[in-house]
């Protein structure tokens, strides 16, 4: 039996679909080091237990290294996650910052606070990759995540067009990839906790009641009725997506 030992149903979708997705992108090669956006949360916390599942699998060798920027909300609550990857032998860097609190003050007049903050911890993330010399920085986004961003293109940017799966930055120094985006929800959650990944709460006082949310909670009143609508819509968008990724690479 393989070091992670036996895995349920929703544990085998997870590390088969995400390990189909990285191949049929040619998502990484051999020795890539790969950053992962580690928030805390229930998506990124999955992403990073599949990866370091598919790490052991692949036929090259690739490094990971978790990295979390601790947005000053709660000053320790990224503790389970040091630990989490201290055994687990992954290395990680953990960063405290205000970018939270700045967020909802009169520093933030033009954007929303969840922008704003993203913002900041996306550029941090991207010099922290130039810093380490990583090659790749993975998001922990979904199959959901995907569709509410697609919606939320056409209604506020009158543009069709969701998540890149697989995508290059500074000129070809860093790619932004995906590797969960073949994932619901759903099936998220239930793998996680299955594996008892130390998840923590979102403490921002912001956490739902963005335009995001919003856009989420009428899509699944669009859907309630009718699971086909759901799934025809879930379908449409990722393959659309990984079509479009697919040809770039």
């Amino acid at each position: 039996m393989a070091s992670w030992g036996k895995l349920t149903f929703a544990q085998k979708k997870c590390v088969s679909a995400t390990g189909k997705l990285m191949q049929q992108t040619d998502m990484v090669s051999p020795g890539a080091r790969i950053g992962i956006a580690a928030s805390g949360g229930v998506d990124s916390f999955l992403m990073l237990k599949v990866l370091s599942i598919r790490k052991a699998i692949m036929p090259f060798p690739v490094e990971l290294m978790a990295l979390h920027i601790n947005a000053g909300f709660d000053i320790t609550s990224h503790t389970p996650l040091v630990d989490w990857c201290a055994d687990h032998g992954i290395a990680a860097h953990v960063e405290l910052t205000n970018y939270g609190p700045r967020a909802h003050t009169e520093e933030n007049r033009r954007n929303s606070p969840c922008f704003y903050c993203s913002m900041l911890r996306r550029k941090r993330l991207f010099e922290l990759c130039r810093d380490y010399g990583l090659t790749h920085l993975a998001f922990g986004h979904n199959a959901d995540d995907n569709v509410v961003t697609f919606f939320m293109n056409i209604l506020q940017n009158g543009r069709a067009d969701g998540m890149a799966v697989n995508e290059p930055f500074f000129d070809g120094k860093l790619n932004v990839i995906r590797p969960t985006m073949l994932l619901d929800k759903k099936t998220v959650i239930k793998a996680a906790k299955q594996w008892q990944l130390p998840v923590w709460e979102n403490t921002c006082p912001s956490n739902g009641y963005t335009k995001r949310d919003e856009v989420h909670t009428w899509l699944r009143q669009t859907w309630k009725h009718d699971k086909r609508i759901k799934n025809n819509i879930f379908n449409a968008i990722t393959r659309q997506q990984v079509d479009l990724t697919s040809k770039k690479v």
